[in-house]
Order: structure tokens, then C-alpha cells, then sequence
């Protein structure tokens, strides 16, 4: 079974600083069709305006994972994490028994596009603790990338579910298939340009819900970048 998700069905707010949309529930946001997909809780696609974001506040019990797509997003956490992650970065921060973070655009001149990414993790009361690695261009062309994993297998950043996020790079010819092991299902979503899942076709921030389906077949892309989600 296939359930599209359209890109203008998701929800959206606009804060001035700050423009969001949301594939599931959040914040004033709510609908209870969308309250996560499996252990997926959150996809916010966020543009932070230049010189401003989120001032330091706190989470527990959650896998958050930030993928960029252009421009620069500076981190300060309480664990005594600072970076800037950039296109082609993947971050990952457990929560778990609490952190408090900060995330900012220090450019005066352009905006940060990225998505920020939950997941629920398998259990809770962990130590929290942080992540982050480079994943280049050339390794998500063409084929999908693990990028998130259980066991940070192949270099993929290691996340506290059974759960694995992938992203790659299609454009003309280039395709990729995913098998999907009964009962586990895929999330699609497409960052940006225009991709065919599955016999259909999907634009920017359009999503597929998978299940009970053999794989994810990817194919004739148009510029896109795709995150795919494998998961119990």
C-alpha cells in the first residue's frame, strides 16, 4: 500500500524568523491523522532568516536529526557540543535523559534550509549524547546512502531505534531500489526537484507512505535529493 502525502498538505507556520512546514503534528499544528509514521515523529523542513534561530531550549527522550541543505546552522548544546554543520552534514543529538541546545544562522546574508528530523527512540532514560558526519555528494549519487542507523553501520550516524534513514541524488537515468523486509515499512520524503516512487511521481516536499510493499523503487529523477526511511 502506497498513501501519498502532498506538499501543501502539510502543515505551516510562519514566524517571521523562522518558516516551517510539517509533514506530521507539531506545535499549533495538529492533525490527528498525521501524528508520525512508525517511530518517525517529525520532518520540519525550517528556512531560518539571516541572523537569527532557535535560543537554547530543551528535550529528552528523542533521536533529532538535522540535514541541511544550504547555508550554515551553528550548534551549542549542554553536553559542550559546538559546530556548524553545512550541506552534505548529518547530525544527530539523543536526548535522552535531557539536553538543552541552541541552533542559529549567523550569515547576514542568506537563509539556512534544513530539515529537522524525529525519531522515537526504542528507549528512554538514556545518556544523551551527539553526532555529526560528512556525507559527500558523489557518495548519494545515484544510489541511496545510509546516512542513520542502529548500529552506525558504514559510517551512518548512530541512532537509539531500529530505524535507518537514507539520501541520495537522482537526476535523469540514475535509480536505486530499496528491499523492504516484511513487516517493515518506508517513509519517503523528497527535498527538493521531482522524483517517480513507486510508479508515482512526486515534487518537492511531497511524501509516500510504504507498507506492505517489497521495496521502494526510485527512478527518472529531476534534480532530487530524497531521504528514505526504513522502519519497524
Amino acid at each position: 500500500m502506497i498513501t501519498l502525502r502532498r506538499s501543501a498538505e502539510r502543515g505551516y507556520a510562519d514566524h517571521g524568523w523562522l518558516r516551517s512546514f510539517h509533514s506530521f503534528s507539531f506545535a499549533d499544528y495538529y492533525d490527528p491523522r498525521h501524528m508520525g509514521f512508525g517511530p518517525l515523529r517529525v520532518i520540519n523542513e525550517d528556512r531560518i532568516a539571516p541572523g537569527t534561530g532557535f535560543g537554547t531550549h530543551g528535550h529528552r527522550d528523542m533521536e533529532i536529526v538535522s540535514y541541511v541543505l544550504a547555508g550554515e546552522l551553528a550548534h551549542q548544546d549542554s553536553l559542550g557540543n559546538g559546530s556548524v554543520i553545512r550541506p552534505g552534514d548529518v547530525q544527530r543529538m539523543s536526548a535522552g535523559t535531557g539536553v538543552r541546545h541552541s541552533e542559529f544562522n549567523h550569515a547576514q546574508d542568506r537563509e539556512t534550509h534544513f530539515l529537522q528530523i524525529w525519531i522515537v527512540p526504542a528507549v528512554t532514560g538514556i545518556a544523551p549524547s551527539y553526532e555529526e558526519r560528512h556525507f559527500a555528494e558523489a557518495d548519494k549519487r545515484g544510489r541511496l546512502r545510509l546516512v542513520a542507523a542502529p548500529d552506525g553501520a558504514d559510517g551512518a550516524v548512530t541512532i537509539h531505534q531500529d530505524a535507518r534513514m537514507y539520501a541520495g541524488l537522482f537526476d535523469g537515468d540514475e535509480s536505486a531500489e530499496l528491499a523492504l523486509a516484511p513487516p517493515r515499512r518506508a517513509y519517503v520524503h523528497v527535498a527538493r526537484g521531482a522524483i517517480t516512487v513507486n510508479g508515482n511521481t512526486l515534487a518537492t516536499g511531497d511524501a509516500a507512505m510504504i507498507s506492505a510493499e517489497p521495496g521502494v523503487m526510485l527512478r527518472a529523477g529531476k534534480a532530487a535529493e530524497v531521504l528514505v526511511f526504513d522502519l519497524p
